[in-house]
């Protein structure tokens, strides 16, 4: 049964960040859902996860997906590692406050550049000297990235050639590249919950742009060097066997470490200076408004004239 209080549900904040399943069975068991797999059956608290993530041969029953709505955790639907997105589930939340602030700084240039600045500059620890352009930023966001690289692969005594992905050419990648690519995917399935969580379009983008996931790329790159390269480059240190899912592995453990999930809930809004998410809890009972030009006028009364 639909939990008629959304105030019951889990938080975003609160939940695990993902699942990645395999070639397994998923089945309602009791209020929560368990996966049988070759290897044995894994039992998985529906309430507490933000996104399930289903890659080839992987059945799920009618019963297990409606518990999983009702918790509000998202399925999203995927290719082999989590590397091709295909769909996914309802949104928990049931406010279109976000997504209407979203499309209105998207289609505002002046809003959308300010957001794109913030995004840029939210990247940094310190301070960007005032009065740069929107282009010497970018330019300093890839020193940043590629120094990183650098970085990493020396602390995890990895070999580092440069990022290289080519989806035809998927076995012949290095070990370290793979990883990142399994650990990004996994990284933007945990981000598009975040956004569907929050209310907010995975398709508006403000620095990517002509992709359904285009704000959920702008998103996680705001985070990639604190969760996914990390995770890869370690992966990438204990050889090229499963290195791909060595790399789930340790994103997951480290998105909880970082507390990524509490972080998104403030990062996001404060793009467009929204409510946070405790304020959008706190309304997300009201009646439906509806839109009128002097001003939103209250859902659920009959508006006609008693004369009419």
């Amino acid at each position: 049964m639909a939990n008629p209080n959304l105030r019951a549900l889990a938080r975003y904040t609160d939940s695990l960040s993902h699942v990645y399943l395999e070639h397994a069975v998923i089945e309602r068991e009791d209020h929560s859902i368990a996966a049988f797999t070759p290897d044995g059956r894994i039992t998985l608290p529906a309430a507490n996860l933000s996104c399930v993530i289903l890659g080839p041969g992987t059945r799920i029953t009618h019963a297990a997906i409606k518990v999983l709505a009702d918790c509000g955790s998202v399925v999203a639907w995927t290719g082999g590692d989590g590397l091709q997105f295909y769909a996914c589930g309802q949104a928990k939340t049931r406010l279109s406050t976000g997504i209407e602030l979203q499309a209105h700084h998207w289609a505002d240039p002046a809003r959308h550049l300010a957001v794109v600045r913030r995004m840029y500059t939210a990247r940094f620890t310190d301070p960007l000297p005032a009065g740069l352009s929107l282009q010497q930023i970018r330019g300093k966001e890839g020193v940043r990235v590629r120094d990183t690289y650098y970085r990493l692969a020396k602390q995890f005594g990895v070999p580092w050639v440069g990022r290289r992905y080519e989806r035809a050419a998927w076995e012949s990648a290095d070990p370290v590249n793979k990883a990142l690519s399994a650990a990004n995917a996994a990284l933007y399935a945990i981000v598009l919950a975040g956004l569907h969580s929050l209310g907010y379009s995975p398709s508006l983008g403000f620095i990517h742009t002509g992709k359904q996931l285009s704000f959920v790329y702008d998103v996680a790159d705001l985070v990639k060097t604190e969760t996914s390269f990390p995770a890869a480059f370690e992966a990438a240190s204990g050889g090229a066997e499963s290195v791909e899912s060595r790399a789930r592995r340790i994103l997951r453990d480290r998105c909880c470490h970082e507390r990524i999930q509490d972080r998104l809930t403030r990062l996001i809004p404060g793009l467009f200076q929204a409510l946070p998410e405790d304020a959008a809890i706190a309304t997300s009972e009201k009646v439906t408004e509806i839109w009128d030009p002097t001003g939103n006028l209250c859902g659920g009364v009959q508006h006609a004239r008693d004369d009419s």
